[in-house]
């Protein structure tokens, strides 16, 4: 009787995409620059150095605003290649009614906003929006805010209020983003 050879099983990758000096714990951390706690060098606006389906998780906190609208298209199109079915990125970016998505004059036009994330639905822009087909990814996607320090203690229906009605009500937009 013959044996079956052990097949190591794969290694996923964990990401942190420009983590900047601010690398997540656990993560690998990716940036353009060689900042301390930066484990690979890479521009994110060319092609991804990582096989298809090879990264489980991927975190991206204030980066995606620094991007072009193409570049956000080649960013999301290149993280649904490298993502696992089910994989999952957060992405965090300044909310757009906030000061912080204006003050950073290295920050692209538009800021991101919540209704960016319908378009990385593909069947959403199949009916929606068929004219962009550029985008090759297929997510869902949910959100929520940072919300300011005196609005956390108010009720859910005055945190609504604030803000779709008020400037400086949210100051991060946070997106979960799961590859169908």
């Amino acid at each position: 009787m013959s044996e079956l050879a052990v097949v190591p099983e794969k290694t996923l990758l964990k990401l942190d995409l420009g983590c900047g000096k601010n690398k997540r714990t656990g993560f690998t951390g990716v940036d353009s620059r060689s900042f301390d706690g930066v484990d690979i060098v890479h521009d994110l606006t060319l092609a991804w150095p990582w096989e298809d389906a090879s990264v489980e998780e991927v975190h991206c906190s204030h980066f995606l605003e620094h991007l072009t609208a193409v570049q956000r298209i080649h960013f999301v199109n290149e993280l649904y290649r490298v993502l696992i079915t089910g994989g999952k990125a957060q992405i965090v970016t300044p909310h757009w009614a906030a000061s912080r998505a204006y003050g950073d004059l290295t920050h692209q036009w538009p800021p991101v906003s919540e209704f960016w994330y319908y378009y990385l639905l593909k069947s959403w822009r199949d009916v929606n929006a068929p004219h962009n087909d550029t985008y090759i990814c297929d997510f869902d996607a949910t959100w929520g805010y940072t919300l300011r320090q005196d609005l956390i203690v108010r009720n859910a229906e005055y945190q609504m209020y604030a803000l779709a009605n008020h400037k400086e009500a949210a100051s991060d937009l946070i997106a979960t983003l799961v590859k169908r």
